[in-house]
């Protein structure tokens, strides 16, 4: 659905898990991300306690661009319905991983969540990244913020 024009090409190997499952891709022109489905077995669903983790699997690999990065961010309907989020959102999939790609979700609601397979756990969003060159310095230029950290600007005006 994306426009090709403008388009990075976006590699993806379905793993044995994976079998009937959709393959990501963007649901509108518009979206900025792709659904990851949860490749748990039919017969073997995962039930997260409140406040419990559990990493979910996707049944697939990706072979990102280099100089690209996957994000991989909650569903603000799982989050709002159900108190279920990505833990470390968001998560970075690096371009040089091979591995599949899981998702760690969390349970901040007051019920058990039960995933299913095939449901819609978290979407990917590919995004450039910058190379890095670190060198190190005696001192640092100054800034009208200086050091001022956590809360250091306000809540208004």
């Amino acid at each position: 659905m994306p426009d090709t024009a403008s388009s990075i090409r976006l590699v993806i190997r379905r793993l044995g898990n994976g079998l009937g499952l959709p393959l990501p891709e963007p649901r509108s022109t518009g979206a900025a991300g792709m659904d990851l489905p949860a490749a748990v077995a039919d017969d073997a669903p995962l039930t997260i306690v409140p406040g419990g983790r559990a990493l979910v699997p996707t049944g697939f690999a990706i072979a990102l661009p280099a100089g690209h990065e996957g994000q991989v961010r909650p569903r603000s309907g799982l989050a709002a319905k159900h108190g279920v989020t990505v833990l470390n959102a968001p998560g970075t999939i690096d371009a040089d991983y091979r591995g599949e790609v899981k998702v760690l979700l969390v349970n901040f609601g007051d019920e058990a969540f039960t995933v299913i397979r095939g449901m819609r756990i978290a979407q990917l969003v590919v995004a450039p990244v910058a190379g890095v060159a670190v060198s190190e310095v005696e001192t640092l230029d100054e800034t009208a913020r200086g050091a001022g950290g956590f809360g250091s600007t306000g809540l208004s005006g």
